[in-house]
């Protein structure tokens, strides 16, 4: 019956993957929905967009642990279980997915950066800063989030394969690497295009959330009817 367990544990890692946070707490504080404006997408990135350093921290954060906490639980309950690299590599991928399609919100989930950097620093945290390092090189020097995280994405394959060789977690890592790059196909465009926003630029109308529903703005008045 270890499978059971096993595929236990890849349904919690998918569920808690699936909480988005961008929205969770972006509705905690007030703030518009992260995925009304800007890139549309529920990550910290688009949230900071909102002007919300505060709410885009936490998001940040709360996205990583996502990943780093399901893989470290299966880490700790392998001896116990007698789970072995493909079980705690499944369970770092699910989270990942759960965050690009979280059964909480309709399927619609964000890029997972945050959450795919977690994974990695739970799964082998030299692989995870190595990849860190990569995107923050390459962030301070181009100030692009998504490029960074396209550059990171390529590399931590390659860091993964070169160092410590092939295996569940290399497949893992792959996996998140191509889906990350793929859900980050608009963003290519962009920079392709010359038209993509750099990190910290504030998109209209994102800083506080609508009003109840059927209200409308109070409008000036003037002297214009």
């Amino acid at each position: 019956m270890g499978w059971w367990w096993s595929l236990l544990a890849v349904a919690g890692a998918y569920a808690v993957g699936s909480l988005s946070f961008a929205v969770i707490i972006s509705r905690v504080m007030g703030l518009s929905d992260p995925r009304s404006y800007g890139s549309g997408n529920p990550g910290a990135t688009n949230v900071l967009r909102s002007g919300n350093r505060k709410a885009a921290l936490l998001t940040l954060v709360f996205d990583a642990l996502k990943g780093y906490l399901p893989v470290l639980a299966a880490l700790l309950l392998a001896p116990r279980m007698g789970w072995g690299e493909t079980t705690v590599a499944a369970v770092g991928l699910a989270a990942f997915v759960g965050h690009l399609w979280p059964v909480f919100f309709r399927f619609q989930g964000g890029k997972g950066v945050a959450t795919a950097a977690g994974v990695l620093l739970a799964l082998n945290p030299l692989l995870g800063a190595g990849t860190l390092a990569t995107w923050l090189v390459i962030a301070y020097f181009f100030r692009y989030s998504s490029l960074a995280s396209l550059v990171a994405a390529a590399f931590a394959p390659f860091y993964q394969l070169l160092v410590w060789g092939p295996g569940p977690t290399a497949i893992a890592v792959a996996v998140m690497s191509l889906l990350l790059v793929w859900r980050h196909a608009g963003n290519i465009r962009k920079l392709m295009n010359g038209t993509e926003s750099k990190i910290g630029a504030k998109a209209a109308h994102a800083a506080a959330a609508p009003g109840p529903r059927g209200a409308h703005p109070r409008k000036h008045k003037s002297g214009v009817k």
